[in-house]
């Protein structure tokens, strides 16, 4: 598979590419100009010219067309091996002088300076002689391959330097490209791990809690002897939780907000679902209150995870949710007045195992919502759970 480069690298990729397709035509050029008029060394030309191409692709083919990557000792010996054999050519057939020009380059580039340039200079000399012997002594003949060698050095040192600056940005290029591999890996887990953190949430603050106050009112149905209205409250909240489980594996809105208000949803939880012998809740919402529906859902689910709180462990006689909306910022306060307790406690290892996860979750929510939450709250003086957000 050959290798992916970057689009700052097109540019010598398609100088190398051109560099090859160039000394493969120029060969093809000095062979059939030297076999058309039947010279007397055509059988010599065209099997050494069939030796070039055959050194030549050998390189080529193994690396994709860039020699460059050979091992240090074999570009060497590859370049001597196809010098020489343009030597004997060149020799035999002025034609093939015109090779003299991409040879110069691979020179330059294979070889470490200066035998680049000292080859170079060699091969233009020896164009010069060769030329003079087999076809006659002229000034063309000396100061072209002389003035090529010149170009060739300096168009060398350029094209080096443009080669060692893409080199560069491919390593970058391949450095960044697995810098936003590794990056999109880390989105992906943190992705998975707020999503998993976010059902965990909303699994707590409706499943949970529903199931708690299912618990609470059976056992309130054995107490009584006669339970069969404790029962049917249980039966109905069952049911709610149940709605509540299929929008969450839908990832729908969830259902009490879907004909109520905010306020309207809280009353109907304060009605069904709070609802435990010796509890009042009291709603204060305005059902004028227009809150984005994002807003809403955050909203209802820290109160549900507040009041399972409050069902679980206050021991309260009243319980009470407000919000209220000014210029700045959107505020709920939860409050009960039972048991209180220790707010430094709450996030503690062993509050958590013994189900502590509410606190916890809610403080995760607010701060999704870039807002601030507070508990005030002291034992044997109730609680009192603000929540600040910006709408």
């Amino acid at each position: 598979m050959p290798d992916a480069h970057p689009p700052v690298n097109r540019i010598v990729v398609g100088m190398r590419i051109g560099l090859q397709f160039v000394f493969l035509a120029l060969l093809v050029f000095a062979v059939a100009m030297t076999v058309a008029p039947s010279a007397p060394h055509a059988i010599p030309v065209v099997g050494l010219g069939v030796l070039i191409a055959a050194t030549y692709l050998a390189a080529m083919f193994v690396h994709g067309f860039d020699a460059v990557r050979l091992h240090p000792s074999w570009r060497s010996i590859w370049v001597l091996a196809l010098t020489v054999e343009w030597a004997v050519l060149v020799w035999l057939t002025p034609h093939a002088a015109y090779l003299v020009f991409p040879i110069f380059f691979l020179q330059l580039e294979l070889l470490r300076p200066p035998r680049g340039a000292l080859l170079v200079w060699l091969s233009a000399v020896w164009a010069v002689v060769a030329l003079g012997v087999v076809g006659g002594w002229s000034v063309g003949g000396v100061i072209g391959p002389l003035i090529g060698a010149a170009v060739a050095v300096l168009l060398g040192k350029a094209y080096s330097a443009l080669r060692a600056e893409a080199a560069e940005h491919e390593r970058l290029y391949t450095e960044l490209s697995g810098t936003q591999q590794r990056l999109a890996a880390v989105e992906r887990d943190a992705g998975v791990a707020q999503e998993r953190a976010r059902v965990a949430r909303d699994l707590h603050d409706t499943v949970a809690q529903n199931l708690s106050s299912i618990v609470m009112l059976l056992t309130a149905a054995e107490r009584e002897g006669d339970g069969s209205g404790t029962v049917r409250l249980a039966r109905q909240t069952a049911s709610e939780t149940l709605a509540e489980t299929r929008a969450l594996i839908g990832a729908l809105t969830p259902p009490l907000l879907d004909e109520h208000t905010l306020g309207g949803a809280l009353r109907r939880l304060a009605a069904n679902t709070w609802r435990a012998p010796g509890l009042e809740v009291e709603i204060r919402v305005a059902d004028s209150l227009e809150l984005s529906m994002t807003l809403q859902t955050a909203l209802l689910r820290i109160a549900q995870g507040a009041m399972a709180n409050v069902l679980l462990h206050a021991d309260a006689s009243l319980a009470w949710i407000e919000i209220t909306r000014d210029e700045r910022a959107v505020r709920m306060v939860i409050g009960d007045d039972g048991v209180g307790m220790d707010p430094a406690a709450v996030d503690t290892a062993s509050a958590v195992q013994r189900g502590g996860f509410g606190i916890r979750a809610t403080r995760e929510r607010v701060g999704q919502l870039g807002g601030s939450m507070r508990i005030d709250s002291a034992p044997g003086a109730g609680t009192v759970l603000i929540v600040e957000v910006p709408e």
